[in-house]
């Protein structure tokens, strides 16, 4: 009976400490999906901020250039928050093509590289509403995007990544991750697992200091 008893113990602890392995890697799930993705701020902010774009979208291109430049002032600078860009590439066939050009650049030329590149593609998002379903950002057009703004030898190095198909895993993940928390329209801002549907830096702020 001793023995049965000492059994039911160890069996039970086990299970217990399954249980707890299993709870934290749940937890952890969504924060694994974008772990070795471009992002901006400390490693250790205490807030994460999930972007998810497209770099045919328009409104993206705005958020860009009026919003994001608050954020980062505000929120990235002053060590509030880590901030990811997610692909979510739904308007075109060329959408999907900056996606993984920009998941190559990243991969091959590191993060600060990447993140000059991303802004430099939606700086030259065309201004006419037509060219939203037009095949734009072919191979020549973000080959020579990215020669704007860095070496030759740079361009070979990622051209040759992308055919290889480098970007292709990356975009994929990111595309995963939008389902899982049912995003489908950009820009979308997640704080910390909770869509912001606020409407300024205000709006966002009280957002972050809430979800510390």
């Amino acid at each position: 009976m001793k023995n049965t008893t000492k059994w039911l113990f160890i069996i039970i602890g086990a299970a217990a400490v399954i249980a707890i392995i299993w709870f934290a890697a749940s937890g952890n799930s969504d924060e694994n999906a974008y772990e070795g993705q471009p992002y901006l701020g400390e490693e250790d902010a205490p807030v994460t901020v999930l972007e998810f774009g497209d770099y045919k979208c328009p409104y993206c291109k705005a958020f860009e250039a009026q919003f994001f430049p608050q954020i980062d002032k505000e929120l990235i600078q002053t060590g509030e928050i880590k901030f990811y860009f997610i692909n979510l590439p739904f308007i075109n066939v060329d959408s999907k093509r900056a996606a993984k050009f920009a998941e190559t650049v990243y991969q091959e030329l590191g993060n600060e590289t990447y993140w000059k590149f991303h802004s430099l593609l939606y700086e030259k998002q065309p201004a006419d509403p037509a060219a939203e379903k037009q095949d734009i950002y072919d191979e020549e057009f973000l080959k020579k995007t990215l020669g704007e703004m860095t070496s030759s030898e740079d361009v070979k190095q990622v051209m040759d990544a992308f055919n290889d198909g480098t970007g292709d895993e990356a975009v994929e993940e990111d595309l995963k991750l939008a389902n899982k928390l049912n995003v489908s329209q950009t820009p979308t801002l997640i704080v910390d697992g909770e869509r912001f549907e606020g409407q300024n830096i205000e709006d966002l702020k009280k957002m972050v200091e809430e979800a510390k």
